[in-house]
């Protein structure tokens, strides 16, 4: 089963960070948010990826086109114009690029992939999401079900602590707001059949979160798949320190390979 990953938006919340380079891109613990959501997936032993590019997307490729220079050392013989590539760290990966347009909204991009997918099921999730969802037990639900899409739901940490008061208007306590006030979302991680693909219908315009996944809800055709675990979206430059924290840390609990 092939593995998606949507990671061609502008990413606009990162500032700078995204001037240069796509959200994709952006490091944690010296490494790409993609790289960490791919050996996610690679632990599983899922190692057929879709990238669906869009916004600055040259700057992938490049990275998977020089991936030997970028994990191993090298010997640069420049009277002979060769490249030896010493102590090689590969994934045991196939990454298939495409280019899906800079304006094109996420169904729209997960259209340009449907020639790529063999006519079989396939996972799809985001490029700036990581999480230490058991990608095994997510399959065997889906499968285990009639379901056209099974999308993991997750309870986002809040943004703002809270504070206690006491009966004079003291406040005399902090404290975190748990994850679970705000209900459940959308965490990307999904498993789909091709049928998704008729549900696809204004083209490069399709916002996929929108009328398609609405729809198949009103078919019954969307399962549920709660993941109590960790997880958690770069979505602001806040989100991103705080993952390289907990990288730097060692307590980065999406790391689920050795």
């Amino acid at each position: 089963m092939k593995v998606v990953i949507l990671a061609g938006g502008l990413g606009t919340r990162l500032g700078e960070e995204t001037d240069l380079r796509p959200k994709p891109m952006v490091e944690i613990g010296g490494k790409p948010i993609l790289w960490h959501i791919m050996k996610g997936y690679s632990h599983f032993g899922f190692n057929e990826f879709v990238i669906l590019l869009g916004y600055k997307g040259y700057l992938i490729k490049e990275y998977f086109a020089n991936y030997f220079l970028h994990q191993g050392d090298i010997t640069i013989d420049l009277l002979d114009n060769k490249i030896e590539v010493h102590r090689n760290k590969s994934e045991p990966w196939k990454v298939t690029l495409l280019e899906t347009g800079l304006q094109a909204q996420t169904g729209g991009r997960l259209l340009a992939a449907r020639d790529y997918l063999d006519g079989e099921d396939f996972m799809l999730t985001y490029g700036d999401g990581v999480a230490n969802v058991d990608i095994t037990a997510l399959v065997a639900h889906h499968n285990q079900h009639q379901a056209l899409v099974t999308m993991t739901t997750v309870q986002p940490e809040a943004r703002f602590g809270m504070v206690n008061t006491d009966e004079k208007g003291y406040i005399n306590d902090f404290r975190e707001k748990p994850p679970g006030d705000l209900g459940w979302i959308n965490g990307g991680f999904m498993v789909c059949r091709t049928g998704v693909f008729d549900y696809l219908k204004d083209g490069e315009a399709t916002i996929f979160e929108g009328k398609p996944l609405e729809n198949i809800a009103r078919d019954g055709r969307l399962l549920n798949w709660q993941h109590r675990g960790f997880w958690k979206c770069m979505d602001t430059l806040r989100d991103k320190n705080q993952l390289n924290q907990l990288w730097d840390g060692g307590t980065a609990q999406w790391k689920t390979w050795a």
